[in-house]
């Protein structure tokens, strides 16, 4: 990974934790806590691809997993978002753009659904039983709805600062395209339009036929004195 794409990450990261425990996290919120390091890790992918989002995710939860009020064993949480990360880097179009905003936001819905899923997996696989009581379905349902009203107030804003941060193609053949213009628009205005050229042939087509006329003139004025001569002559 490039040391600005680590730079970024781990910025957004931390800033996802702080304002998921210390805001989010107290909103007393029924069922799950919108998880704001999931959407984090999610809209990273979308824009680095599957290994880096892999990477992202797996020290994510492990950050998550280390950071107070956590209550269960380290590494649950890292194996999660690394498959997460991971999974939503291959959603990723060949080109980097989406056709519309409906791929990010199926994205977040089956991040959403996947990621409580297996954290209630792996913490039965533990011992752990706390899915049980809250309700699974419950937590499914709020995890899934919190997540995608957070999606659009977060996941655009980051994927933005990703790519602007890591020079993204989109944004080189923007500038290809401007600057491709220009030198089109500079190439009229150095070699002139096609209506330029076309009324500058006019211009020499009339200019040539006035020659020609002009010529004509002299040489029957030429033949029109010679003529008078002749017949004085006579």
């Amino acid at each position: 990974m490039r040391f600005n794409r680590i730079l970024l990450s781990a910025t957004l990261v931390v800033v996802a934790l702080v304002i998921q425990v210390s805001v989010l996290g107290r909103l007393q919120l029924p069922g799950a806590v919108p998880d704001l390091v999931l959407l984090t890790v999610v809209a990273l992918a979308l824009v680095y691809g599957h290994t880096s989002g892999a990477l992202i995710g797996f020290a994510a939860g492990l950050v998550a997993d280390l950071a107070p009020p956590a209550d269960h064993a380290a590494g649950r949480y890292a194996l999660v978002l690394c498959v997460i990360g991971y999974a939503a880097g291959l959603v990723r179009p060949d080109s980097g753009r989406f056709r519309s905003a409906w791929g990010p936001l199926l994205t977040v819905v089956a991040a959403a659904i996947t990621s409580t899923l297996m954290y209630a997996g792996v913490g039965a696989l533990v011992g752990d039983t706390a899915a049980r009581h809250v309700g699974l379905t419950g937590l499914l349902l709020t995890a899934t709805v919190y997540d995608l009203l957070l999606a659009p107030f977060t996941v655009p804003f980051i994927m933005a600062l990703a790519r602007r941060a890591e020079n993204d193609p989109l944004a080189v053949e923007a500038n290809a395209g401007q600057a491709k213009t220009a030198d089109v628009s500079s190439g009229w205005v150095a070699g002139g339009t096609g209506l330029r050229i076309g009324s500058q042939r006019g211009g020499l087509r009339l200019i040539t036929a006035r020659n020609r006329a002009n010529r004509a003139g002299r040489i029957r004025g030429v033949k029109g004195v010679k003529s008078v001569k002749s017949v004085k002559k006579l």
